[in-house]
């Protein structure tokens, strides 16, 4: 898989600053990755991180195609949300039409933050003993779907 230019992952308050990228580790069952720095655009002051999985398996069902963080000062001004729309865009120039994001069901935050961002919850989901999520202490997870802007194109 090729990584895509990113130069163009903003909006008005907010932009992508590319850190790595990450090749597919098959053995782990990984999929290639974005991971970025949430900047605001005034003042480049870091906000917080995100990253996108491009591909899908088990670990994206239950760990999502995007992960977000939000440093504490900065919550509550939907920044994950606008990040994961601005993700959408990268991940619909790889031909993926749906994305996952995942939360635990305690995790009223983030929850708010895929339904901001569009996301439909398709289930509550008892994550398997095998994955690296339950062997940490999570035992289930939301799981939201998203259409991306390509989502109608073929």
């Amino acid at each position: 898989m090729a990584f895509l230019p990113t130069e163009d992952l903003y909006d008005n308050e907010i932009y992508l600053r590319l850190d790595r990228t990450a090749e597919e580790n098959k053995e782990k069952g990984y999929v290639p990755a974005y991971y970025f720095t949430i900047c605001l655009r005034d003042n480049s002051q870091e906000i917080g991180s995100c990253d996108l999985r491009i591909g899908y398996n088990d670990n994206t069902y239950y760990g999502g195609n995007i992960g977000y963080r939000i440093e504490e000062p900065y919550r509550g001004n939907h920044y994950a949300a606008k990040a994961c729309r601005l993700l959408f865009k990268l991940a619909g120039e790889h031909g993926m039409k749906s994305l996952i994001i995942t939360c635990d069901p305690t995790n009223i935050a983030s929850a708010r933050t895929c339904e901001c961002a569009g996301g439909i919850l398709k289930e509550i989901e008892q994550l398997p003993e095998t994955n690296e999520m339950y062997r940490d202490g999570a035992r289930e997870k939301c799981i939201y779907q998203f259409m991306t802007d390509n989502s109608d194109k073929s």
